[in-house]
C-alpha cells in the first residue's frame, strides 16, 4: 500500500471505531467496568459478535482487507487459503477472501461434524493439503480456538502460516508477561496480526469534542495496570 492509502487506512480505522461505537460493538463503562474472564474490570468492551447487519460486515471485513493488505500477507506469508474456524470465521474467511478478489486466494472452513455423504469430509471450501493456510478469527482470548485451528489445518496436510483476528486488546495475559497473542505466536510460531488495537481506540477518546473523553483516565490507567510494551 502507498503512504497516501496508508493514511486513509488509519482514517478508515478511525471512523470504523466510531461505527463500531453506534452499533454498540464498542462501549465504554463508566464507574467500576464490565468484567472479564479474566476477572479484571475493563473500561471498556469490544463485541464483533454485534456487526450483523449487510453494512455492518461490510465495514468489518473492509478492516480485516486493510489488515491483510498492510503486512502483505500474501506475499509476505504466501497465503493461498483463508481458512475460517467454525463458527464465527466462517463469515470471516468467506467475506476477506471476496473483498481481496484474488483468484490465487481461496477460503475454506470446517464442519464441526464430519459429514459422510455428499462430498463428505469436514472441510468445506478449498482443499487445504499442500497449501499456505491463514486463519480469520473474531478474538484470540486463550489461544485454545487456534490450537484447534492448527491441528485441523495438519491434519488435512495444510501449512498453518499465520492469524488474521478482529481486536487485540493488547493486555498482559493472567500470570503472564504476555498478551494472548504473544503468547499465541509464542507457542505456535506463527505471526498473529489484528484488525483493530487498543492503542487505535485512544486517538478517538482524546478528541475534546468526543463524548466519551471523559472516560480517558480510566482508560489510561487501564493500559499501565495490565497493558504490554507496543511499537
Amino acid at each position: 500500500m502507498s503512504q497516501t492509502e496508508l493514511d486513509n487506512a488509519e482514517l478508515l480505522t478511525q471512523s470504523f471505531l466510531e461505527f463500531s461505537l453506534n452499533i454498540g460493538a464498542l462501549e465504554f463503562i463508566s464507574g467500576e467496568g464490565r468484567k472479564l474472564k479474566s476477572g479484571r474490570m475493563s473500561p471498556y468492551f469490544f463485541n464483533s459478535g454485534l456487526f450483523t447487519s449487510g453494512q455492518a460486515i461490510e465495514r468489518l471485513i473492509q478492516m480485516y482487507k486493510i489488515a491483510f493488505l498492510q503486512n502483505k500477507l500474501g506475499n509476505e506469508l504466501g497465503v493461498e487459503v483463508i481458512f475460517g474456524p467454525a463458527y464465527k470465521g466462517i463469515t470471516l474467511a468467506y467475506g476477506l477472501a471476496l473483498a481481496l478478489e484474488d483468484e490465487n486466494i481461496h477460503y475454506s472452513f470446517n464442519r464441526k461434524e464430519a459429514k459422510d455423504h455428499g462430498e463428505g469430509g469436514i472441510i468445506v471450501g478449498a482443499s487445504l493439503q499442500g497449501k499456505r493456510v491463514l486463519i480469520v478469527d473474531d478474538v484470540i482470548t486463550s489461544g485454545q480456538a487456534i490450537r484447534e485451528a492448527i491441528d485441523i489445518i495438519k491434519a488435512q496436510g495444510g501449512i498453518p502460516v499465520g492469524c488474521l483476528v478482529c481486536f487485540d486488546r493488547q493486555e498482559k495475559a493472567p500470570k503472564s508477561e504476555l498478551s494472548a497473542i504473544q503468547q499465541v505466536e509464542k507457542d505456535f510460531e506463527i505471526p498473529v496480526f489484528s484488525a483493530v488495537t487498543f492503542t487505535d481506540i485512544f486517538p478517538l477518546i482524546k478528541n475534546e469534542n468526543f463524548q466519551y473523553q471523559h472516560m480517558l483516565p480510566a482508560m489510561e490507567a487501564y493500559r499501565k495496570q495490565y497493558g504490554i510494551e507496543t511499537n
